[in-house]
């Protein structure tokens, strides 16, 4: 079995269960103890889990309600919500991201003749009535307080479909280009979009840098552009160009 299915497996059933030994990761998912041992420690090392003795427990997030968010930085996010909305072209398939600022990127999406796929209640919620737009809301666990649907549902809806642009939200993102979550089960399906997406866009406004987060989403060569509202600080955007990151400024 390759390693990246052994951890979705691993992140399952600790999502499922809660905490578990190695002697039982080992039997749900047919692995070593040993082997089952070395995945652990990558995942903690990625902010996916918590090593605990004898086994490994979920890491509950921290991140806040999207009704708390939905009003914070507002005239950035809408800045970068415009210049996403005209990179996109008719007849072209969108994913769209958890989380507020791709949210008012849909709000610009109205009449566009596109396929929309999210996991984001509130966009399916802004679009749902455009007959312009074909929408697609990925099934899976229904988090209420934040608007969205997670889970391996929602990981195995991304394997089946094809994206022609991805606008991904973050919590923070470090001086080495890496991309973070704040909250562990959200890190999955992010990585099940961009796996699912020929251009990934990241919607990052001034508070983002660094902005916070322990779980990692990805590193910076898995971008295409970078989007933000304020000039990004000089190492970060060094490392950025130099994965060939294209930094856009609005």
């Amino acid at each position: 079995m390759l390693a990246d299915r052994r951890h979705q497996l691993i992140l399952r059933a600790l999502r499922a269960d809660g905490p578990l030994s190695v002697v039982a990761l080992a039997e749900k998912v047919g692995a070593s103890q040993a082997t089952i041992r070395r995945d652990l420690v990558q995942l903690e090392d990625e902010g996916l889990l918590k090593r605990v003795y004898g086994g490994a427990a979920p890491v509950m997030g921290e991140d806040d309600p999207f009704a708390d968010v939905a009003g914070v930085r507002v005239e950035a996010k809408d800045a970068l919500a415009v210049w996403c909305a005209d990179l996109v072209r008719d007849g072209e398939t969108v994913l769209l991201d958890i989380g507020t600022t791709a949210h008012r990127v849909a709000r610009h999406l109205h009449g566009r003749s596109l396929t929309v796929i999210t996991s984001n209640l509130a966009v399916y919620e802004e679009l749902q009535d455009d007959k312009d737009v074909q929408l697609i809301l990925l099934g899976g666990v229904v988090r209420r307080d934040y608007r969205s649907l997670v889970g391996f549902l929602t990981e195995d809806n991304l394997r089946q479909v094809h994206a022609d642009r991805l606008f991904l939200g973050t919590s923070g993102v470090r001086p080495d280009g890496q991309v973070l979550d704040t909250t562990a089960v959200e890190v999955p399906v992010k990585r099940a979009m961009i796996a699912a997406s020929a251009q990934v866009v990241l919607l990052a406004d001034a508070g983002k840098f660094p902005g916070t987060g322990m779980a990692r989403v990805c590193g910076p060569e898995e971008l295409d552009v970078v989007v933000t509202n304020a000039p990004v600080d000089e190492k970060t955007g060094s490392r950025l160009r130099e994965a060939g990151v294209e930094v856009v400024e609005v």
